[in-house]
């Protein structure tokens, strides 16, 4: 199978992975705040620090074969930046400057620990 349809289908994966945990998210916490894009970055974050640890340290020669399909597909269609920067200029719009900065902040922050952890617990685990 083409690579390129290796990352389609990745992706189709990813995307529907993040509508359903957004939705269920925002169901949960009444909505009001982009809980559900945090989530989904901050998981991504973890998940691609999981990821490039083991395909590119862990288990030789596995990047070429597995990184267009779970690293640019699957975690490309599930992390939604460019839905935290339509959450986030939509806050500024309504004016909640402090909201908009916590999430900006937040964010950036907790993805950038996430993809830490996430590579120390691979490095951990193996």
């Amino acid at each position: 199978m083409p690579t390129v349809l290796i990352v389609a289908l990745g992706g189709a994966i990813g995307a529907s992975a993040r509508y359903l945990s957004g939705a269920w998210i925002m169901r949960a916490t009444g909505g009001g705040f982009p809980y559900g894009t945090l989530f989904v970055n901050v998981l991504g974050s973890f998940l691609m620090g999981l990821l490039a640890v083991y395909l590119m340290e862990r288990m030789d020669g596995s990047w070429a074969r597995f990184a267009p399909f779970l690293m640019t597909g699957v975690l490309g269609g599930f992390t939604t930046f460019s839905a935290f920067s339509l959450d986030a200029l939509y806050l500024m719009e309504k004016g909640r400057m402090g909201a908009a900065a916590l999430y900006m902040g937040g964010s950036v922050v907790l993805a950038i620990a996430a993809l830490y952890l996430g590579m120390m617990l691979a490095r951990v685990l193996a």
